[in-house]
C-alpha cells in the first residue's frame, strides 16, 4: 500500500473573467504528500495557491486532472460523497479562525464531531485532549471573544483535527498574528501534525516557518515545483 496520502496529478484550472479574458492559474500541476509529511506552499498573492488548496480539499473541482486522498480518486465522486470525504478526511485552517462566537472553545471543537456522528461524550473528551495538546486546556469554557488571537487560532487548529482527518490544509494559518504569537501558534500546529501523523499542506508567506517543514514547494507558471 502506498504511503502517499495526497496525490494531485495533472491539475489544470482556468477562470473566465469576461467574454474574452481567461486566466489560467493551474496548468498540469502535480504534487504528492506522504502521511506524516508537512509541506510548505509558498507563492505570491494571485499565483493560485488558494485554488490549489480548494481543489485538494474538494471544495473546488479542476478542469482536468485528478485528486486522490488515501489512494481513492475523489475527482469523479458525487457531490454527496465528496462532502462526506471532505468531512471525514480533510481538515481546513484559514488565516482567520472563523470560530462560532456564541459557542465555547470546547463546543466549537465538539460540533463538527457531532455532525460526523460521534457521541457527545466522546466528542467532548477529544476536544479537551486537543486543547490540552496545544496548551490551552484552561480556555475550554471560554468563548472566542474572551480569548487572544493566538488562542483563537489554536482552537481553530483543534477544530480542523476534530474528526481525525488524514489530510490537513492550511491557508496562511498564522498570517493574522504578530511574529511572536505566530511562532508559538505554528509550533503548536507542528506538534499537532507530528502527533497525529497526518499529511499537511500549508500555504505561507513566512519563509522562516516554511523552512521548519519537511519540504517547500512553490507555484511557478501554474505548476508545483521545488522552492
Amino acid at each position: 500500500m502506498s504511503d502517499v496520502m495526497l496525490r494531485l496529478d495533472g491539475l489544470s484550472k482556468t477562470y473566465n473573467s469576461g467574454k474574452t479574458n481567461a486566466v489560467t492559474v493551474l496548468q498540469d500541476a502535480k504534487l504528492d504528500i506522504k502521511a506524516g509529511e508537512m509541506v510548505a506552499l509558498v507563492a505570491p498573492s494571485g499565483a493560485g495557491k488558494s485554488t490549489l488548496l480548494h481543489i485538494a480539499g474538494l471544495l473546488d473541482t479542476p478542469d482536468t486532472g485528478t485528486v486522490e486522498i488515501g489512494g481513492v480518486n475523489m475527482t469523479g465522486l458525487s457531490d454527496r460523497r465528496r462532502t462526506i470525504a471532505r468531512r471525514q478526511d480533510v481538515g481546513f485552517v484559514y488565516q482567520f479562525h472563523h470560530l462560532l462566537p456564541e459557542f465555547t472553545a470546547e463546543e466549537n471543537i465538539v460540533l463538527p464531531q457531532l455532525a460526523n456522528g460521534i457521541a457527545k461524550s466522546d466528542a467532548e473528551a477529544r476536544a479537551r485532549d486537543l486543547l490540552a495538546r496545544v496548551g490551552i486546556a484552561d480556555r475550554a469554557s471560554h468563548r472566542p471573544s474572551a480569548m487572544s488571537g493566538g488562542e483563537q487560532q489554536r482552537v481553530a487548529f483543534c477544530r480542523a483535527l476534530a474528526n481525525a482527518p488524514r489530510l490537513l490544509l492550511a491557508d496562511e494559518p498564522t498570517g493574522n498574528l504578530d511574529p511572536g504569537t505566530s511562532d508559538q501558534v505554528f509550533a503548536a500546529l507542528m506538534d499537532l501534525v507530528r502527533g497525529t501523523g497526518l499529511a499537511a499542506l500549508i500555504a505561507t508567506h513566512n519563509l522562516e516557518l516554511a523552512a521548519r517543514m519537511d519540504r517547500v514547494v512553490k507555484l511557478d507558471g501554474g505548476q508545483v515545483v521545488a522552492a
